[in-house]
């Protein structure tokens, strides 16, 4: 670990960065693969309550968080969520499968039947399988086949 005080002190000392200027990188955005950018965008805007930034297409669209992303103009911004097209998308299995998921969402909320009545409603289907046996968390999948949760706050 001693080289990464070498380079963080190395970096530091070039003039463009203010001193004491923490150089801990932050999560900016969490980018998400489907067939239809725009499309998967809207339902996470609405599940989330989030607007959609302005030129967002089928190709690539980004989520406005409450309070805005990270920017330069804004450091303090929130992480948030980005789509990309794929052209030969293939909707991942879970649990298992040819296609396993890569990741999830998990999304706390302290009203599980109103927040699954949401998300279904923004176009979410709830899976099969559920495999919480108390049931602390929901399993649902977004219209381009992710699994994400509900998780009881």
């Amino acid at each position: 670990m001693s080289g990464v005080s070498v380079i963080r002190h190395l970096i530091v000392r070039n003039p463009s960065y203010r001193p004491g200027m923490d150089l801990t990188p932050q999560l900016d955005l969490l980018v998400i693969d489907c067939p239809d950018a725009l499309a998967l965008s809207r339902f996470w805007a609405t599940v989330l309550g989030w607007g959609t930034e302005d030129g967002a297409d089928e190709r690539w669209a980004t989520l406005v968080p409450p309070g805005g992303g990270i920017t330069p103009d804004n450091p303090d911004g929130r992480t948030t969520l980005a789509f990309q097209r794929i052209d030969d998308w293939v909707e991942p299995t879970w649990p298992g499968g040819a296609h396993p998921q890569q990741m999830h969402l998990d999304l706390a909320t302290p009203d599980m039947d109103a927040s699954e009545a949401a998300v279904l409603a923004a176009g979410a289907r709830k899976h099969d399988h559920q495999p919480s046996t108390n049931d602390g968390f929901r399993v649902f999948l977004d219209p381009a086949g992710h699994p994400f949760c509900l998780i009881r706050a």
